[in-house]
């Protein structure tokens, strides 16, 4: 946008008095430019991908949803392993200070010599005892171990998500954050414009105060137009710093030396906001697919628990040795006795001391509270992408009217400036004026910010937001 304060077919005309008005513009002014600008070819471009893929890359909570990913794919790599055998080593040495105490019916085994319910007690056992030997478990129909790895299968997927989501929404600040940073750079040099421009038209009206022909009202009016220009420059500029640094926090750099870059302002400025699909991809949003996959997985959980009451049968097969001696001899010869033995070990569960039947219910209602959750948030992500689509197409319109008045009320501007020098306007009507621009080109900005803010609502909102990106 054309911002020249002066117009063109005027520039032949000017009296000496405001050629060196042009000259006299405020060290300060001069100072903030060169301050701006003088480094700018040896700043590092950054452009919006960049600045995403190095958040992404160093931001430590998004390094700790990777951490759970990981966590969970060990979980299930764990849960895989229970279908292998199972072999453990034992060994026990015992020492028997009381042996155990039998009742022998000596009536059965000697009905000659002993009456019928004769019986004796005799103790069996040696002092000490040794064991030793390998067990082997081979689990062959065990079904809560298949479930058990579906749902770490599916936790696995959810905590893919969830490091999805935290990179979605950090995508979102940071991409906010670089055009908040593009605007401000426009802002500030909208700023330096107007500051140049309220200083012209000070200085006019004070050599015309100074002449003793114009009011001090008038004066005052002006410096404060003047004055406001000034704060503005420097609020912006401040800004923009604030900006910065905020997204170097984002992008997780901890060298506030970084802050020297240069972002794309080619992006920011010449965007025709028609870069996205009509139709939303809703499949593609984090969350969307995370209420899926939680509800895939209390239907699972509930055929996990009915998995409970099935059998499970498992091969079983033990070999090692016993060692029988009343005295401390740990390698006596000919003490060791062989036992090893093969066989399959099912179980019937009957009873467990829980209601599952409740148990189930409870999972499949929640399985069916995660789906409306899903459509529930379908609705909201569509309502919000319709309400923004609905907003560009607006301020589009409102920007290039506001565009227009800027450019017409700055000519004007040019023309008052020229009449109030040769003394045929008042100072009162170039004060106004230079208000009315001001709030024109306050409201534009603004404008302009929102639109972005629409926009990156629209990709966030209809699953489009990594093209910024990938």
């Amino acid at each position: 946008m054309n911002r020249n304060i002066f117009l063109k077919d005027k520039k032949k005309n000017l009296t000496p008095n405001k050629s060196k008005i042009k000259k006299t513009i405020p060290i300060i002014v001069t100072l903030m430019i060169g301050l701006l600008f003088i480094n700018a070819n040896a700043q590092n471009k950054l452009t919006l991908s960049q600045a995403i893929n190095t958040g992404l890359a160093n931001k430590k909570n998004i390094t700790a949803s990777k951490l759970d990913k990981t966590i969970s794919k060990l979980q299930t790599q764990a849960l895989n392993r229970k279908y292998w055998p199972q072999v453990s080593a034992e060994y026990n040495y015992l020492y028997n200070p009381i042996l155990q105490t039998s009742i022998l019916p000596l009536g059965l085994f000697n009905p000659t010599n002993y009456a019928p319910n004769a019986t004796k007690s005799v103790q069996f056992g040696t002092k000490w005892t040794q064991s030793a030997g390998l067990t082997l478990n081979q689990p062959l129909l065990d079904l809560t171990i298949k479930r058990n790895i579906g749902e770490a299968k599916l936790k696995e997927q959810l905590a893919i998500l969830s490091q999805e989501l935290s990179e979605y929404e950090l995508a979102y600040s940071i991409a906010q954050t670089y055009i908040d940073i593009g605007l401000q750079d426009s802002k500030i040099k909208a700023a330096i414009a107007d500051t140049n421009r309220t200083y012209v038209s000070y200085t006019l009206l004070k050599n015309k105060f100074e002449e003793k022909r114009l009011l001090k009202s008038d004066l005052n009016k002006s410096k404060v137009n003047h004055n406001n220009a000034v704060q503005q420059l420097s609020d912006e500029t401040a800004q923009l710093v604030e900006d910065k640094l905020y997204l170097l926090f984002l992008m997780g750099e901890q060298n506030i030396e970084k802050s020297d870059f240069e972002i794309d302002t080619n992006f920011v400025l010449n965007s025709t906001f028609t870069k996205f699909e009509d139709l939303p991809l809703y499949n593609q949003l984090p969350d969307i697919q995370k209420f899926e996959f939680q509800s895939k997985l209390t239907t699972l959980q509930a055929g996990s628990e009915k998995a409970k009451h099935l059998p499970t049968i498992s091969f079983k097969g033990f070999i090692g040795a016993n060692q029988f001696s009343n005295t401390f001899t740990p390698a006596a010869a000919n003490s060791w006795f062989g036992l090893s033995y093969v066989g399959l070990d099912a179980k019937f569960p009957l009873l467990f001391g829980e209601n599952t039947s409740n148990k189930i219910q409870q999972l499949k209602l929640q399985s069916k509270q995660y789906y409306l959750q899903k459509e529930d948030k379908i609705l909201q992500y569509t309502k919000e992408a319709l309400t923004a689509k609905l907003r560009i197409d607006n301020i589009k319109k409102q920007l290039k009217t506001q565009q227009e008045n800027i450019l017409l009320n700055s000519e004007s501007i040019s023309i008052y400036q020229a009449r109030v020098l040769e003394g045929q306007e008042s100072a009162s009507t170039l004060n106004l004026e230079e208000a009315s621009l001001q709030i024109l080109e306050a409201n534009y900005e603004t404008n302009k910010k929102q639109l972005w803010v629409y926009w990156i609502n629209y990709l966030k909102n209809s699953g489009q937001l990594s093209i910024l990106w990938r």
